[in-house]
């Protein structure tokens, strides 16, 4: 199986070719920074000390700083890290923000884990990470399994670890906490309302018709379920759904809403009663018009690019193609709006989250909402542009994109000393 960092290189060397990347550049361009590896002890419920692993990878911050979620999952690795590093400072220089490419995680199975033990693990990694993040150097998020109040444990661990005088200057140390903590309205949605903003605005350019389409979605987590509640008022109409339980069909069309109450109920879509059980494959291979991955990496490859019947992917997970998947889907005609334009929307209200705690200010979410739309439809038209300038894939037009302005302030800067 292919590393999935192989995978973000590849993607990586084809842009940089046909933009003639400055080689020099394309050298640092190539590394990431710093790569942090944490194994810490944590007292569980019934005595016992568990050892964890955790990572933090900070792949650039020639824009800003370090900023990238934390997830807790079992497959972490430093591999997976590192390339989700990489596809971050892609993302924020599409996006237009002043910020680098970090990410994070811990090797664990929290759904095994009590909320008291999800807590202590928690603020463990967080005091193990240490000064390896901070509000202006390194920002975590929330990603796969992890949520707002994880972001405010994470909160809390660090500003005790600060000066009592300084705690109050520190609230940006992580974003996409509770509203109440510091938190933004409207950034629990936000990657999901990047990517409906997204392909709205491509349906328009491209003559797409939403009103009526079908589509599938895999996985029903945050990115999957807000972004199938905000395309309802659109008029497209859900007809699958899968995730880590299973698949479900059903031709006349899923209540995004009730299919989200039931799965924050159940933790699953397994056992809900409005669709029919199918496997992978046949999920893969049912017929609508656009496919939404939002689940996990490496998910459209060599064996499952051809069983798709679509005309589009809008990808909501962070890598959910890999090179195979790029090549046969582009053979096959169909069309792929890629992650690092179309979930975007997460880092870009982090990004204002972090703006309102450094100036003390609270937006409603009217304002970030539309500062959101503004933000992400500029980006969709920077990588619009490339497409068309270069005659390449929108994935390779979204790359240089990011590796031109990254070229540009190192240029700029120039190298130290």
């Amino acid at each position: 199986m292919v590393k999935l960092y192989e995978t973000v290189m590849a993607q990586f060397d084809q842009a940089a070719d046909l933009m003639e990347l400055d080689p020099e550049i394309r050298k640092i361009l190539s590394y990431t920074t710093n790569e942090i590896v944490v194994n810490f002890p944590v007292v569980m419920d019934d005595g016992c000390i568990q050892m964890f692993t955790g990572y933090r990878v900070q792949h650039n911050n020639v824009l800003g700083p370090y900023k990238g979620g934390l997830r807790f999952h079992p497959q972490v690795d430093i591999d997976e890290v590192r390339a989700l590093a990489a596809w971050m400072t892609w993302k924020t220089a599409i996006a237009g923000i002043p910020y680098g490419g970090a990410k994070g995680g811990i090797e664990m199975r929290p759904w095994d884990h009590s909320p008291a033990e999800l807590e202590a693990i928690t603020r463990r990694f967080t005091f193990a990470l240490g000064a390896n993040i901070g509000p202006e150097y390194d920002i975590p998020a929330p990603d796969v399994n992890t949520n707002p109040q994880i972001m405010a444990w994470i909160l809390d661990t660090y500003l005790q670890m600060m000066p009592p005088l300084e705690r109050n200057r520190a609230t940006h140390v992580v974003t996409g906490k509770p509203v109440e903590s510091g938190g933004s309205p409207g950034r629990y949605k936000a990657t999901g309302q990047g990517l409906v903003d997204v392909l709205e605005v491509w349906a328009k350019d491209y003559g797409f018709a939403l009103d009526g389409a079908t589509y599938i979605i895999q996985g029903y987590g945050n990115v999957g379920s807000w972004a199938a509640r905000l395309l309802e008022p659109l008029g497209p109409v859900l007809v699958g759904v899968e995730d880590h339980s299973g698949a479900l069909l059903n031709p006349e069309g899923f209540d995004p809403d009730e299919l989200a109450q039931y799965v924050d109920a159940e933790g699953r879509i397994q056992g809900y009663p409005a669709g029919a059980a199918v496997d992978h494959r046949t999920f893969f291979g049912t017929e609508a018009d656009f496919f939404v991955p939002a689940a996990l990496e490496n998910q459209i490859t060599a064996e499952t690019a051809p069983w798709l019947n679509v005309r589009l992917v809008v990808e909501g997970a962070n890598g959910p193609t890999d090179c195979d998947g790029d090549r046969i889907l582009q053979e096959r005609g169909i069309l792929l709006i890629p992650d690092v334009l179309a979930n975007a929307g997460g880092v870009i209200v982090s990004y204002f989250e972090w703006l309102q705690n450094k100036r003390s200010e609270f937006w409603d979410l009217e304002e970030t909402d539309i500062r959101l739309k503004k933000q992400i439809v500029g980006a969709y038209h920077r990588v619009r542009d490339a497409v068309e300038r270069y005659d390449c894939s929108w994935r390779t037009g979204a790359y240089i994109v990011a590796l031109a302005r990254l070229e540009q302030v190192y240029k700029e800067r120039g190298i130290f000393p």
